[in-house]
């Protein structure tokens, strides 16, 4: 197959971007999707909803990407938050902001998202194809096209954007990484990143389901120094604990040891919460600790607190001791959960590893490598927290990738006319 300028391998949503990008400027372009549909990544993300960005600076956005960060600069700056939302918007999409800044179609349905993408593919005229690319060809050190199962496409350049390995059923397999390091690319190991986590002991079990928002949240390594702090919301599972704030600190956890320590009352230091204990203590003299703490923290969290102080539920609460109650105090400001590990990568949001960035050029996207192969989205090693932050990387290189290639491709079509 040929007549194309360029081939975008991967149909999500950096790929749909590359490909959009490239068409835009005039490149007849052939887009690769093994699955059969386009975007079904897309479709689960921010639960459904679709999380399109996070409605802030290009700088902010830099900020929130702990993992190469730096190497987004030029790609970011070039289409920021503020160009994602005029694309969507512009093309019918209508965005709404929420809480931290995070953009989601009005529809709160991902399904909108998607459709105008596909719509702009066939507005650009952009042709897709379902087929499972297996090598990325190429001679004299540049791209001339892939092979597919069912025979060769031929094309002057190549973006990949096949994704990483998490939500493996959604088509995130790893093809990439075997192409690209097919072809002389490092590729640094790749492990799930925004991930719950799991923690030791039956605690987080028996309040499977609570939910807590507005509690502070600490990672601290085995030595007790802090790797990440946030504040938000958690959630205890059956494994342990997830949750936005779990989730981001997945991004920094480090070696052995490690755990996550729960402030349960942020807005109130240690001597004003003393005083609410007291009033409470006070109130509810006559009842026994487990139903004296019913207003100070959920029902299912009481036992457990109760149980890790020692503390019978079955006490009066007029009962309690000032060195009791001091320590009450102290887990409720300092909640520790020892970590065991992370949940499986096919768990995870995202895939932390990838193509590594030095041998990327971070304006074009282009291979340090092989001329005229790109790269666009999780494929490269760079993720974010949770906020829309890892999409926004996903438009920004594939805008990179796709209009450096079709830039490239017209200076090549001038110089062969002349």
């Amino acid at each position: 197959m040929s007549g194309f300028d360029g081939i975008v391998i991967g149909g999500g949503p950096a790929g749909m971007f590359a490909a959009i990008a490239a068409a835009e400027k005039g490149d007849r372009v052939l887009l690769l999707e093994r699955n059969e549909r386009l975007g079904r990544k897309l479709l689960i993300t921010g639960k459904g909803r679709c999380n399109v960005t996070n409605d802030c600076s290009a700088q902010e956005v830099l900020q929130n990407v702990p993992r190469n960060g730096r190497f987004l600069y030029s790609a970011m700056t070039a289409f920021p938050p503020e160009k994602t939302k005029a694309f969507f918007e512009q093309r019918g999409c209508g965005l709404k902001t929420e809480r931290g800044n995070r953009v989601f179609p009005v529809t709160d349905k991902s399904r909108s998202v998607l459709e105008c993408l596909t719509e702009e593919l066939r507005r650009r005229h952009v042709t897709v194809k379902t087929a499972r690319v297996k090598h990325i060809l190429t001679k004299d050190g540049h791209v001339t096209g892939v092979e597919t199962q069912e025979g060769s496409c031929f094309a002057g350049w190549v973006v990949l954007a096949t994704g990483g390995v998490s939500y493996p059923a959604t088509g995130s397999t790893g093809d990439g990484y075997a192409m690209a390091a097919e072809l002389g690319h490092t590729i640094v190991p790749t492990e799930g990143s925004l991930v719950p986590l799991e923690i030791a002991g039956s605690d987080c079990p028996d309040m499977q389901g609570l939910s807590l928002r507005n509690v502070g949240v600490r990672l601290l390594n085995a030595k007790g120094k802090v790797l990440y702090k946030d504040f938000g919301e958690l959630l205890f599972t059956h494994f342990g604990v997830s949750g936005p704030t779990v989730l981001s600190a997945s991004c920094h956890l480090k070696g052995e040891g490690c755990r996550l320590v729960i402030d349960l009352k942020p807005a109130l230091e240690e001597g004003k919460l003393d005083g609410r204990i007291l009033r409470d203590l006070d109130m509810y003299q006559n009842r026994t600790m487990e139903n004296a703490l019913t207003d100070l923290l959920p029902r299912s969290m009481i036992p457990i607190v109760l149980r890790r102080l020692e503390i019978d539920p079955g006490m009066q609460a007029n009962s309690l001791t000032k060195q009791k109650r001091r320590s009450l105090v102290e887990l409720l400001k300092a909640f520790p959960l020892e970590i065991t590990g992370k949940r499986p990568v096919a768990e995870a949001i995202i895939t932390s590893g990838g193509v590594k960035v030095s041998e990327i050029d971070p304006k074009t996207m282009e291979s340090k490598k092989v001329e005229k192969l790109y790269f666009a989205g999780e494929i490269i090693d760079c993720d974010a927290y949770t906020g829309g932050f890892n999409l926004q990387i996903a438009w920004a290189t594939g805008y990179a990738a796709g209009s450096s290639a079709a830039v490239k491709s017209s200076i090549d079509k001038t110089a062969n006319l002349y």
